[in-house]
């Protein structure tokens, strides 16, 4: 009798990174879910309101407050390349942050599949500690991911944070048994009454409570902290960050392979080249993160956007009278979401619309790289159905 066929699931690659579901209404008609309006809403009912009272006054106080027309195309001159550099730049800040996330997740794929593939003797045996210190490292690679991401949005003290300041205390996540007899990885949101939990404020340095950027207490995060290695600590409130953390301990299973002999010194130094290219694209990114757009620049394009909006209703009110309320709120519209498009792209790390949809594409490579990881723990079991790892 033949061994039934295996049941897919309903996913396929990159699924959580494309869009799922089709557009339900145009764009066009859209005014929600994306759209900038929230963010131009306030300026282009001031500028309405402020023609509203230029028109009020022209029609009923004074025979004429206009001023020459000609001075808007010369003012328009400053606004278009003010707001051209504006977008241009926030633009390819995307663009760069995009393209460092695709580099870190390559990496964590070669490394991943390097090592699955070349860790074994030259007999194919391996030691169950052997393959438990693979697995370890295939997690911590997929783990990297999720604490660049946290990172970049500022969400630290995940795990706990060292508690270096205070005074000694029992380690809660001591070995008590050998690591051949212990599971490899486990939930560190079980606590005990004397063990911090993940919710709980922990005590930094300065003796106050930790928070995140927002100033908000961290919260557990179940998708990766399962993935860390069993006692990880975290030294974020001294400084250290958990990607380069963890970097250093997939480097440090690099050299124990080199030295088992599973990779030869090119293969060495390419995922050396490998893990490199990673820390190299998260400094970029961080980069991103922590670079704003000069302030003088900020400043000025707000001034001159105002000063534009404030000097076009006294020269079209002439001309268009109460319809002078309308078209400035039509400029003022066009200008201000260009300009808007411009703040949501500048830091395009966050759970906004338009930013990097950073969950999907973390989540499609953890998805590959633990099918993979599943498949390689059959192999070594004798019960793997492709032979991909034969």
């Amino acid at each position: 009798m033949s061994p039934p066929e295996p049941v897919r699931r309903p996913t396929y690659p990159l699924a959580h990174a494309f869009r799922r579901k089709p557009r339900r209404l145009p764009l066009v008609l859209r005014f929600a879910k994306g759209a900038v309006h929230d963010i131009i809403l306030v300026p282009v009912l001031l500028h309405s309101l402020f023609t509203v009272l230029i028109v009020y006054i022209d029609t009923r106080y004074v025979d004429s407050i206009s001023i020459p027309a000609t001075i808007i195309p010369s003012l328009s001159i400053v606004v278009g390349l003010m707001l051209v550099f504006r977008n241009s730049t926030s633009y390819d800040r995307f663009w760069t942050g995009r393209n460092c996330l695709t580099t870190i997740g390559t990496s964590v794929r070669n490394l991943a599949r390097i090592s699955l593939v070349n860790s074994r003797g030259k007999d194919g045996e391996t030691t169950m500690a052997e393959r438990r210190d693979t697995e370890r490292i295939v997690r911590v690679l997929i783990a990297v991911l999720y604490a660049i991401k946290h990172n970049l949005r500022a969400e630290f003290n995940i795990p706990p944070a060292s508690l270096a300041s205070l005074p000694p205390q029992p380690n809660p996540y001591a070995r008590s048994t050998p690591v051949s007899r212990r599971p490899s990885y486990v939930d560190h949101t079980v606590s005990s009454p004397a063990t911090p939990s993940m919710n709980t404020p922990l005590l930094s340095r300065s003796g106050s409570t930790l928070h995140n950027g927002d100033d908000t207490i961290p919260t557990k995060k179940d998708e990766y902290v399962s993935l860390l290695p069993e006692g990880l600590m975290g030294y974020e409130d001294q400084g250290l960050g958990l990607p380069l953390q963890l970097t250093i301990l997939v480097e440090g299973y690099l050299r124990r392979g080199y030295d088992r002999g599973w990779f030869h010194g090119p293969l060495a130094s390419q995922m050396t080249v490998q893990l490199n290219s990673l820390v190299d694209a998260y400094g970029r990114m961080e980069t991103i993160r922590s670079t704003p757009l000069p302030i003088a620049h900020l400043i000025h394009q707000k001034q001159v956007l105002a000063l534009f909006t404030c000097v076009l209703p006294f020269a079209i009110v002439d001309d268009y009278r109460w319809w002078s309320v309308l078209v400035v709120a039509i400029v003022a519209f066009t200008l201000y979401g260009i300009e808007g498009i411009g703040v949501q792209l500048e830091d395009p790390f966050g759970y906004d619309k338009n930013d990097i949809k950073m969950d999907g594409i973390i989540e499609d490579t953890r998805q590959e790289v633990m099918v993979l990881l599943e498949e390689w723990k059959a192999n070594h079991e004798g019960r793997a159905m492709g032979g991909m790892f034969d």
